[in-house]
């Protein structure tokens, strides 16, 4: 029987039944639903609107349904309507009449909105541990090659010599902005309880919203009953975290594709992380990395779905908004997935410094260096600029490089030049030299590994 049945003198058609239903989506909510309803059951017993004794036993029924929906006694039935109908009609069956005292004072609206919050505030949690453990094998393979030169790009040119470990720490940065975001979203935008808020004008009833609140661990309860069940900014932050997140994994991920081509052949990725061809025997695809890439596109996807389910529905609470759920927990899930392969991967690749040396040993990518050497010796910028704008000139043309050159080439440009341009222009002497705060010398990136671990570790206290 559906809990309006008095209202209505017709069964719903069958194929209503199945299109309005959200079980599919919703019964995994359970734990936040039971939780959600225990805490009400409690407080409707002390604010006297409930009699003490059925309060006792539906807290009981709860805590059995809970443990046999979690041990399988109990299955998810397809046919209920939604995870709070399933979870009532079953306690009801189980405890009599005191079951149908539960849903006094609040709303299936009210319901819905406190168990998303608890269920995302669960799942931003458990994302943010896996964004650890990412940031943690970020941090170690810097370390190791906080010294391993590479060339470091713009507009995938070949630009100034940098560290495999400092490239890396830059996406160090990324993943803390993205944690920060999950964290600050699990704060700032879901910690106002909306149980109470009813259908959408609060209740005659005497309840107590912040002992409900308390009780479930939210800091305060929420201040208007209209937004407290037609909100769904957190579910659009969130989903808007999850698709920066997924960008950044998007871009490492087109980095590490690049990189373990023969093109590049700067990483090779180990066997269990790779695919072959069904037709072409030489073949390694890095499918894990390409899959990322590709899973961003539907996390995006999820937030333009949320972006337009909410974007002209009137207060309060329409059923347009049981789309919700959809969209952000595949967002979570596929984010999950993502980091769940993409950490594995990154953790057991293979570095290969020489090739990374190799490419950065062309390219003049120690043309910067090579005129900062005439700034530090008192020429203006722009024109030792120019004149190692001619030395590689000279060099293409004569097919050298700025470290072939001979002493005699570089004083025909500038009496400034001496023997000692030849140790400011080797690869090392260009990574060791750039400590400012941030670059790339091996001391900066190690510090950088150090302020990313006591980040990580700060935010986990």
């Amino acid at each position: 029987m559906k809990l309006w049945a008095g209202r209505f003198s017709k069964e719903t058609d069958a194929g209503v039944n199945d299109f309005n239903s959200s079980i599919g989506v919703d019964h995994r909510m359970f734990r936040e639903d039971i939780g959600g309803s225990m805490a009400h059951a409690a407080m409707l017993a002390a604010r006297s609107i409930i009699p003490r004794e059925d309060a006792e036993a539906i807290q009981e029924g709860l805590a059995g349904i809970l443990a046999d929906l979690e041990a399988g006694r109990l299955a998810i039935d397809p046919a209920a309507e939604d995870i709070h109908m399933l979870v009532e009609a079953e306690l009801t069956a189980r405890i009599g009449d005191a079951g149908k005292r539960l849903h006094t004072a609040r709303s299936r609206n009210d319901q819905v909105a406190l168990d998303v919050r608890l269920h995302l505030k669960a799942r931003i949690r458990e994302l943010m541990g896996l964004v650890d453990t990412l940031l943690e094998t970020l941090c170690q393979k810097a370390e190791e090659h906080a010294e391993t030169v590479m060339p470091g790009y713009t507009h995938l040119q070949r630009a100034q010599p940098i560290t495999f470990g400092h490239h890396l720490m830059a996406y160090g940065q990324m993943l803390l902005r993205d944690r920060a975001r999950l964290e600050d979203a699990g704060n700032r935008m879901m910690d106002a309880c909306p149980l109470g808020s009813g259908a959408l004008a609060g209740t005659t009833y005497p309840i107590d919203r912040e002992m409900t609140a308390g009780a479930l661990g939210f800091a305060r309860a929420g201040v208007n009953s209209l937004d407290g069940v037609s909100d769904r900014d957190f579910c659009l932050e969130l989903a808007s975290a999850l698709a920066i997140l997924m960008m950044h994994l998007s871009r490492f991920s087109e980095e590490m594709i690049a990189w373990c081509s023969w093109e590049f052949k700067f990483i090779e990725l180990d066997d269990a992380f790779a695919t072959g061809s069904s037709i072409m025997p030489q073949k390694k695809n890095p499918d894990i990395a390409e899959l990322v890439r590709g899973k961003t596109g539907r996390v995006y996807g999820n937030l333009m779905a949320l972006l337009t389910v909410m974007k002209g529905l009137p207060l309060a609470y329409n059923k347009d908004m049981q789309e919700d759920k959809e969209a952000i927990f595949d967002s979570f899930d596929t984010a999950a997935l993502c980091l769940g392969a993409f950490t594995p991967m990154l953790d057991t690749m293979r570095v290969l410094p020489e090739n990374m040396r190799a490419a950065a040993a062309r390219g003049f990518i120690n043309a910067t260096d090579c005129a900062d050497y005439l700034t530090k010796k008192g020429m203006p910028f722009r024109d030792a600029y120019k004149i190692t704008g001619e030395l590689v000139a000279a060099c293409i043309t004569g097919g050298k490089t700025l470290e072939t050159l001979t002493l005699a080439e570089y004083k025909a440009k500038s009496p400034l030049f001496a023997e000692d341009i030849f140790e400011a222009i080797s690869l090392d002497a260009c990574v060791r030299e750039r400590t400012s705060l941030g670059g790339p010398a091996p001391d900066s990136v190690r510090l950088q590994v150090k302020l990313v671990r006591q980040a990580i570790t700060e935010r986990k206290r």
